[in-house]
This record gives C-alpha cells, sequence and structure tokens, in this order.
C-alpha cells in the first residue's frame, strides 16, 4: 500500500506532463517561420506593380501577376478548409503507412517548376472568387496570417490526420501546412519569371 501511493503522485505527474500536441517545437517554428517567409516573399514581389505589370501575359498560354495572385488567393483559402476539415475528422493514424514523402520531399516537389502541374478547375483564376489582384492579395494575407496563428498556438494532433490529395497521395495535417506554403512560393517564382520576362512593361 505504502508504495501505491508512492507511484501514485509520479503517475499524476507523468499523465498532466505528456504534450497535447504530437509536433515538436522545432516543427512548429519551421512551419511558423515558412509561412511567414513564403507570405512576405509574396507580397515583396507584388508591390508597387502597376495594373499594366499586373496584368501583362508573357505569352497566350502563361497567367498574369493578377491570375497568379487570383489562384494563389484561391488556393490558399481552399487548402485552409482542408487542413481545418482533417483535423476535425477522427484521427486516422493507420494511414500513415501510405504517406509516401517526406516534409521536405514534399516541398522540394511542389517548388520545382520544372515540373508542370495542372490546377483544379475550382482554383484556376477565371474562376477565382477574387475580381482584382488587390482583393486576391489582401484575401491571400488574411488566409495565411490566419494559419500563421494557428501553428503558433494548435494542439491538434497533426500527424495523425491524414488527408488523401488528388495530386499528392497521403499527406498528413502537419504536410498540408507545408504544402500550402509551398505553392505560394511556386507561384512567386512564376510572378518573377513573369517580371523577368523581355517585354515586361517598365511601368
Amino acid at each position: 500500500m505504502k508504495k501505491l501511493f508512492f507511484l501514485l503522485p509520479l503517475v499524476l505527474v507523468f499523465s498532466f506532463s505528456i504534450p497535447e500536441s504530437h509536433l515538436t517545437k522545432k516543427e512548429k517554428k519551421y512551419a511558423v517561420d515558412y509561412l511567414t517567409d513564403t507570405k512576405n516573399a509574396l507580397v515583396s514581389a507584388v508591390a508597387g506593380l502597376s495594373e499594366a505589370q499586373f496584368n501583362y501575359k508573357p505569352g497566350p498560354d502563361r497567367w498574369s501577376i493578377k491570375q497568379c495572385l487570383q489562384h494563389i488567393a484561391a488556393a490558399e483559402e481552399g487548402l485552409w478548409k482542408v487542413c481545418e476539415g482533417t483535423l476535425q475528422a477522427p484521427a486516422n493514424p493507420d494511414k500513415r503507412a501510405e504517406i509516401k514523402v517526406t516534409d521536405q520531399q514534399l516541398i522540394q516537389s511542389i517548388t520545382d517548376r520544372s515540373k508542370k502541374m495542372q490546377a483544379p478547375e475550382q482554383m484556376r483564376p477565371e474562376n477565382s472568387p477574387y475580381h482584382t489582384q488587390q482583393e486576391a492579395l489582401n484575401a491571400f494575407v488574411m488566409n495565411r496570417d490566419k494559419l500563421i496563428d494557428f501553428m503558433k498556438h494548435t494542439k491538434d494532433d497533426m500527424r495523425n490526420h491524414v488527408w488523401s490529395s488528388p495530386m499528392a497521395g497521403m499527406l498528413d495535417a502537419y504536410q498540408v501546412v507545408l504544402l500550402t506554403a509551398a505553392h505560394s512560393n511556386r507561384h512567386t517564382q512564376q510572378i518573377n519569371e513573369v517580371k523577368a520576362d523581355p517585354g515586361f512593361p517598365k511601368e
């Protein structure tokens, strides 16, 4: 009986010291930093551009900077809903074995501009709910700030909630967040390619 009373305080201490989140501090910091850096890069890339510059298309099959922004903003909102929905669904850790990419492999794949990707129909610029570049930029910043704040404070078990992505296969909720940042990085590169085009308006 004395041994039982001696062990009870230890049990209580360890039961309350188990972290609620399965993400490490390093993982959370990495996500917050990556989300912040890619947000700032996009905002900087479009700062001070004229109407002509926003609407310039390097070719008939290429997007303008305005179209890139419309797509980024629509995707940002869509991916936030995916992350939210994945976390609200029951945890499915048995699906983790089906995840085929590491965090870094996912980021590298998404940000590799040499690999062409087809945007989902609902996220194409012509179907975006944002009609001007400013509307799109404002929506992007609002949703990105919301995601950054979420990642700073979440205690969700993001690794054990797995989503089946139509393009990337099985991803956990944490990887969906990294995908969101990598996606805006990919299209910030695209915006910079448009700006580097020889025909890009000087003002």
